[in-house]
């Protein structure tokens, strides 16, 4: 069985050759640059404790994966869980992933993207604040490679449906293939930590993977300034 992560990472880990700054990253980014062996890249946007970039990147070796976490402490976390087994096939960026995806990342760079439970941002006027905005969905049909597959999770129905519809009004997507849940075999055997931490709640967890299409996308990459 696993072992539960320290809260903090260990002061006697070098993070630095998995831990990325956002500033410090060039545009337009090559994210298959960051890695030593050029395999297909995966991006997860908002990686918390870095569970799944952790488990994806060990049980998928011939693919690389980048996270992105805008909070500081989360994304040490998740840098020394990588550091730890020597992930050669795991960075994460520390910054907001919106502006990594909007602003720095070149079309058809990316082989999947992960988004899992997102803030839902109950307040009506803090709507534009949600990840998966018209905006965004456009940019992530426009640095998915064709046959490349955006997966959404959440446990907000009405987020998960706007999200969905969305998604397909980009054109750029093909109908949304549901992806199911399978049973936990270990504590630490989910996606995500927020995943555990729902179906030990016995909420749902709606789930969904859209396949990019090979309609060309627009070029709109966006030169932003940093949040």
């Amino acid at each position: 069985m696993p072992r539960r992560p320290p809260r903090k990472p260990d002061p006697g880990l070098d993070l630095s050759r998995h831990l990325l700054r956002l500033e410090a990253l060039p545009a337009p980014l090559d994210p298959a640059a960051l890695f030593p062996g050029r395999a297909p890249v995966e991006l997860e946007v908002g990686s918390g404790k870095g569970l799944f970039l952790s488990t994806a990147s060990a049980a998928t070796p011939d693919r690389n994966f980048l996270g992105a976490e805008i909070s500081v402490g989360y994304a040490r976390l998740c840098a020394a869980r990588l550091a730890a087994r020597g992930a050669d096939n795991a960075r994460i960026v520390q910054g907001d992933a919106t502006f990594l995806v909007r602003a720095l990342l070149p079309d058809a760079c990316l082989a999947g993207m992960h988004v899992y439970f997102p803030d839902p941002w109950w307040k009506a006027r803090h709507r534009k604040r949600r990840v998966l905005s018209p905006a965004f969905l456009e940019h992530a049909g426009r640095t998915l490679s064709p046959g490349g597959t955006l997966h959404v999770w959440t446990d907000v129905e009405e987020y998960f449906r706007e999200a969905l519809a969305a998604a397909l009004e980009t054109g750029l997507f093909a109908e949304p293939r549901e992806e199911s849940a399978r049973p936990a075999e270990h504590d630490l055997d989910y996606h995500t930590h927020f995943e555990r931490r729902t179906r030990l709640a016995g909420a749902p967890v709606w789930r969904a993977a859209l396949d990019r299409t090979s309609t060309p996308a627009r070029s709109v990459r966006q030169e932003l300034p940093p949040a």
